[in-house]
């Protein structure tokens, strides 16, 4: 699993969990930053992670009104909190990372989501990141 990849996976359990705990975000980036200064072997991963989270935090808005619309029927609080997460971190990096192709970032989070969430997710997410990518294109 590459560097970027095992990033992802850190950032999504930080957004997974303070979903699941109601923990404001900055606070479980906080947490994770302590356990992130115990454990250097792991500090590139750390460093793309912390990147991705803070971008949502500086962007939770637009990012969210990005899901919402193209989600068709669909909002924020009636999915699975793991789709929630993909989706951030999907979003964030389409929308506001340009050193990640979109297609990357479509393809991470469609596997995310086939690992971790429901049979329907990958497809929901795939058709979502690719409406959103295709319309910010």
């Amino acid at each position: 699993m590459s560097t970027r990849s095992k990033a992802r996976k850190r950032a999504l359990d930080i957004l997974y969990g303070a979903d699941l705990r109601d923990l404001p975000l900055r606070d479980a980036l906080t947490v994770e930053a302590q356990r992130a200064a115990s454990e250097p072997q792991r500090e590139a991963s750390w460093l793309y992670a912390r990147d991705i989270v803070d971008g949502i935090i500086d962007n939770a808005e637009e990012i969210d009104e990005q899901i919402e619309t193209y989600a068709q029927g669909w909002t924020l609080a009636r999915m699975p909190a793991v789709d929630r997460a993909i989706l951030r971190i999907g979003v964030w990096e389409v929308l506001f990372n340009d050193e990640i192709p979109a297609a990357v970032a479509i393809d991470e989070a469609v596997e995310s989501a086939k690992t971790l969430s429901t049979d329907d997710s990958a497809g929901f997410v795939n058709g979502l990141l690719g409406k959103i990518a295709q319309a910010n294109g």
